[in-house]
Formats: C-alpha cells, sequence, structure tokens
C-alpha cells in the first residue's frame, strides 16, 4: 500500500565521526521491526567489511522505515545514514540534497567538533530543518549542560529544541520519532506531474545490471515505463521498481517524495552519472534538476597492477566502483617500471586507502600505488598555464618561470590543554596562523593556512597522537600559492625508477629522500651484486644507501700460500661482480612501494 506524500519524512544524519550515527540507525531499524534479533548486527547500514573493521561508515546508505505515531497514523521515514570523515563530505552532500531535513547528532561528552560546524552549514545551503540531537547521554562523562551551551553559542540553534538520547541503550528514540513527524516537513511537488526524480549513488549487480538509487522530486515511475536519462539522452525500459528496507523491496511504483531505486538491464556503466536528471521518454519535464557541485579530487596516485596480464580486470573494477563512488576519478597511465596502470585523483589519503582495499578485497586484484601527490600549478617562461600532478612530467627545470601548490585553510578544535602541541606541529607543516577563538573556558579553536600537500601524509595521525584523540579537524581548499618545488628521483643501480619519482618542497627533500632510501633499503632483497639506492634533484645526488652483495667466500680454499693467490681470485670475483651489475636487474618488490606510502615512525 502506498502511503500519501504528506506522510513521508525524508532525513539523514550527520554528525562528526564516531559520534553514533550508525548506532542511531541501528535503533531506528530496530523500532520499525525491519530486521529480526536473530540477524542484527552492529552498523546494520554499513554493508562492507572495511567499514565494520574500522568503525566508519563509507558509503551513504538508505533505508525505508514504516512507522506508526502517536497520532495513529502511518508515516514513511526515508532515512540516509552519511559517513562523518572529511575525506567523505562528497557523500554527505548528495546525501543531503535527497532530504528535506537533517539530525544533528553530538556527543555529550565530546561536544561540538570540526565536522559538526562542517555539516551543518552543508545543511543550512541546501535550506534542511536541522534537529539537534545530544547522543551517548548514558556515558559517566556526558556534559549535557556544556553540550547544550556550545549548540547555543557554536551552532546558533536552539538548544532547549535538542532532544536527548542514547543510541547504545534505545534512550529517546520514541521522541526523537515523533519530533521527526512534527518538525520535518513533507515533500513537495505532484504525482501527476512529468516525472522529475534526481540520481544521487547507484550499485553494480553482476546479473542485473546498473541497480540506480533515485529520490523522487515530482511524478511517478513505474514498471514497464521508458525512462530517459538527460545528461546521455539514453532510453531504457524500467524493469522493477521498490525501496531500500534491509534489502531491495519490489513495490512497482514510487511516488513523489519517495526514495528508491529502479532497474532498467542498464548495462553501460557510463551512462550512469550520480546527480543526473531521471524523467519520462514521452512526457518529460522542462528541465534537469540542479545536480551535485562537481567534485574536486585533490591527492593523486596511480595504480598497476601486479601482473600486467590483469590490467582488464583493473579496468573493469574502476568501472564498477566508480558506479558506487561518484568521486573517484581516473585515466590511463603506464610507467616504465609498471607498466599500463590508471591514474587515480581521491579526495584524501583515507579515500585512497578504502578505494585501495575495496579493489584488492571485492574485485580480487593484487595492486601496487605511487606515492600520492597534489596538483601543482606551473607558469612557463612563455606565459603557458600547465596544472600538474604526475612527477613523471615535470618539465625541464630552466623552462619554468614559477610553480604553486594548493593551500587549504585548516580548522582544528581542540581542548585548550593541548594547544601548544597543536601549534607547534602545524608551525612544522609550514602552517601559517589566521584565527584563535576560545569558544569557551576549556576549548580553542584555531584557523590555519598551510600547504595542502603537508596534511597529506601523516598530518592526521600526528594530530590525534600530541591531542590524545581530542582534537577534530576539517579543512576546505583556498587557492595556489608560490612554493619552491623539485622534483625527487629515485634511482636504483643507476637507473631511474619513474614511478618513485615525487614533487616536493626543497626544504623537504633531503629528509624525504633519506627516508625513501632507507626503506626501500629494508625492503629490497640482496643481489649478487652491490645495489646503490640514490635520492637526486637533477644531477645532485642528495641521499644513498647501499644494500651490500651476496659474497661467496673465493678465499676459502687457500690454505697459506702467496697472497697474491688470494688477490687474483678476490680480483676475478669483483669482475664478475661489475659484469653482473651492468646486465643485473634489481626486481622491486610490492612491499617496497607499500613501506613508502607509509607513515614514518616519529
Amino acid at each position: 500500500m502506498s502511503i500519501q506524500t504528506e506522510r513521508i519524512r525524508n532525513f539523514c544524519i550527520i554528525a562528526h565521526i564516531d559520534h553514533g550515527k550508525s548506532t542511531l540507525a541501528d535503533r531506528f531499524l530496530e523500532k520499525a521491526h525491519l530486521v529480526t534479533d536473530r540477524n542484527f548486527r552492529e552498523q546494520m547500514l554499513d554493508s562492507m567489511d572495511i567499514e565494520r573493521e574500522r568503525g566508519i561508515t563509507i558509503k551513504s546508505q538508505a533505508v525505508t522505515i514504516p512507522y506508526k505515531a502517536h497520532d495513529g497514523e502511518e508515516y514513511s521515514l526515508n532515512l540516509v545514514d552519511t559517513p562523518g570523515h572529511v575525506d567523505f563530505s562528497y557523500e554527505v552532500s548528495r546525501a543531503i540534497s535527497s532530504c528535506e531535513g537533517a539530525l544533528l547528532l553530538v556527543d555529550a561528552s565530546q561536544g561540538v567538533e570540526a565536522q559538526t560546524l562542517a555539516n551543518m552549514y552543508m545543511a543550512i545551503e541546501y535550506d534542511l530543518e536541522i534537529i539537534p540531537v545530544i547522543n551517548k547521554i548514558d556515558l559517566p562523562s556526558a556534559d549535557i549542560d556544556m553540550v547544550r551551551h556550545q549548540i547555543d553559542h557554536d551552532l546558533g540553534l536552539d538548544s532547549s529544541a535538542a532532544v536527548l538520547i542514547s543510541a547504545k541503550t534505545g534512550q529517546g528514540i520514541d521522541e526523537l520519532l515523533e519530533m521527526i513527524i512534527q518538525h520535518i516537513p513533507s515533500p513537495q511537488g505532484k504525482n501527476e506531474a512529468p516525472l522529475k526524480a534526481s540520481i544521487y549513488d547507484s550499485h553494480y549487480d553482476a546479473y542485473r545490471g546498473v541497480i540506480v538509487h533515485i529520490r523522487i522530486f515530482e511524478g511517478m515511475i513505474r514498471e514497464a515505463d521508458t525512462i530517459r536519462l538527460f545528461s546521455t539522452d539514453a532510453a531504457y525500459k524500467v524493469e522493477e521498481v521498490g525501496l531500500f528496507k534491509i534489502g531491495l523491496e519490489r513495490t512497482r511504483t514510487l511516488r513523489t517524495g519517495e526514495v528508491g531505486y529502479f532497474i532498467a538491464g542498464i548495462k553501460r556503466i557510463s551512462d550512469i552519472r550520480v546527480g543526473d536528471t531521471v524523467t519520462e521518454q514521452g512526457n518529460p519535464c522542462a528541465e534537469a534538476l540542479p545536480g551535485f557541485k562537481e567534485v574536486k579530487p585533490v591527492v593523486f596516485s596511480s595504480i598497476y597492477p601486479v601482473n600486467t596480464d590483469d590490467y582488464p580486470e583493473l579496468q573493469a573494477a574502476l568501472d564498477k566502483l566508480k558506479l558506487n563512488d561518484a568521486s573517484l576519478i581516473y585515466e590511463k597511465d603506464s610507467s616504465m617500471a609498471l607498466g599500463f596502470g590508471f591514474r587515480c585523483g581521491f579526495l584524501g589519503l583515507l579515500h585512497l586507502e578504502v578505494v585501495q582495499e575495496r579493489l584488492e578485497r571485492e574485485f580480487n586484484l593484487s595492486i601496487v600505488l605511487t606515492s600520492p601527490s597534489v596538483r601543482y600549478r606551473i607558469t612557463m617562461n612563455k606565459g603557458d598555464l600547465i596544472f600538474l600532478d604526475n612527477p613523471v612530467e615535470y618539465p625541464d627545470p630552466t623552462h619554468i618561470l614559477k610553480t604553486e601548490e594548493p593551500y587549504i585553510q585548516a580548522t582544528i578544535i581542540t581542548p585548550a590543554t593541548y594547544l601548544g602541541s597543536i601549534i607547534t606541529l602545524c608551525l612544522d607543516k609550514r602552517g601559517v596562523q589566521k584565527e584563535m577563538i576560545y569558544l569557551d573556558e576549556k576549548r580553542v579553536e584555531i584557523i590555519y593556512e598551510m600547504p595542502l600537500a603537508e596534511v597529506l601524509f601523516d598530518f592526521y595521525d600526528k594530530l590525534k597522537s600530541v591531542s590524545r584523540g581530542y582534537a577534530s579537524f576539517d579543512y576546505d581548499l583556498i587557492d595556489y600559492r608560490p612554493t619552491d618545488l623539485v622534483k625527487l628521483d629515485i634511482l636504483l643501480n643507476a637507473n631511474v625508477v619513474d614511478a618513485l619519482s615525487q614533487l616536493v618542497f626543497r626544504e623537504n627533500a633531503t629528509s624525504r629522500a633519506r627516508s625513501v632510501c632507507k626503506k626501500l633499503k629494508n625492503e629490497i632483497p640482496r643481489h649478487q651484486f652491490k645495489i646503490p639506492i640514490q635520492g637526486t634533484i637533477g644531477n645532485t645526488v642528495i641521499a644513498r644507501e647501499t644494500i651490500s652483495a651476496l659474497r661467496k667466500d673465493v678465499t676459502a680454499k687457500c690454505y697459506g700460500g702467496d697472497i697474491s693467490r688470494k688477490r687474483k681470485l678476490l680480483e676475478k670475483q669483483r669482475e664478475g661482480k661489475k659484469r653482473m651489475k651492468m646486465v643485473g636487474n634489481v626486481e622491486l618488490p610490492q612491499a617496497a612501494f607499500l613501506a613508502i606510502l607509509k607513515t614514518d615512525e616519529t
């Protein structure tokens, strides 16, 4: 039975990482009896193993929850659970665009943090009704008065309207559901109007093709309808339509305001674009929906298959992953050392790690990643402007007029106790302090401008380490600024390994080169000849390590006698080693590439 539009509520849960979004979603599912006690598990909406292991949400997930309110009416609540990590803010923006309201979750012991603010501003941008929710009130360290003050003071919301809950124990969930019914508006639009729906996500099924996730803004979609996609103008006949319960539940029709899916036998993955508008072929809507803001990758790395024969499988895997992760950008690439692969753009280092793990687990591929880089802006002597993220394409330095690197504005909220350590860390990363605001007597918000390249590798880990996990971090790209950029080449046995080349700030080049050479020395197995590992800028060697040769004691059979006999044997061995070094190939194991990606221990 279809629910009237007035009794539909579309809402998402937004919060800082680890404030209890997935746990709250679990309680909603239990209340609606969508899952039996026998089948229940923690993080029900987190479908990937990697999400469970890390305890984070990576993909926003939708589910339709039937709810009988205190007024006796049946309501349909469409919930979208969103990620909290800064790398996945694009997922949050897509979820928000499909909703009319948002539950802004704040941890009762940790209070308002950087991503809480960032996500709230995003919800305000989309004109959502925001309900503040104070979670984890069952904790001994919960300070509800402090959090109410922060909601008033930091967020500018009415703290008296905040709902007190414990997503873990289920306390306050009934009151929260009633608040959703009363305060979040029902969707606007008419069932009789031409179909206008937005694609906010999709995933690939090996048997049925692309399963498209949509939000209907106007009109209806039924099985056997012929639909048209605005961006590609492709037309398809709809085979199945339904809602998201814990699995896919076929309903044959979706009406205005509903969030669900359709299957239309779409095998060509490139036809489906997140943010595209779906309409009816025979009775199309006048114009497309605005879609989502264009995603801009900030970290670039090349992915290569360990076995070169797996290149077609890697291409197919990236195509399917792109359906489920619209923020992934890639193009074909090649390397002398590693063969054919793909140059990929990511939203951050965590996003890169997640894509790597998903390729290895879901598609059973063995892959190698090159060292991550940001996109630099280079002005040539002739006035040409080029954007460069691949060290292999770095032009001759004599032809370069100036180089610029991307800068970010970092917002850090921390307890005042750790302020000194965090300022030292930011200064080490070439940060310039712009603002310091005492939010209250215990918490400080500091704003720094710093190069994105400095934040890439280990900034987040070090921030958590020096603040004992209490500091929170969010950033926005601001502009490009001049930098002294150099290309660091790594030579193995006097041959440049292009896959290990990096673009680095000149003052950091020596320490980076020494670190890479040391890691390679530990990872590359010894050969029959001596292997020099060198870090160079142009023709200048700035770091060197040497892997000693495996040596046979050729003088062992000489008992006494003239020293010239031993010298002759050693000379012969030396000549053999020299010839071997000239023709010998040094195999780079996968572990060597992975070691370079790992954070330096400090």
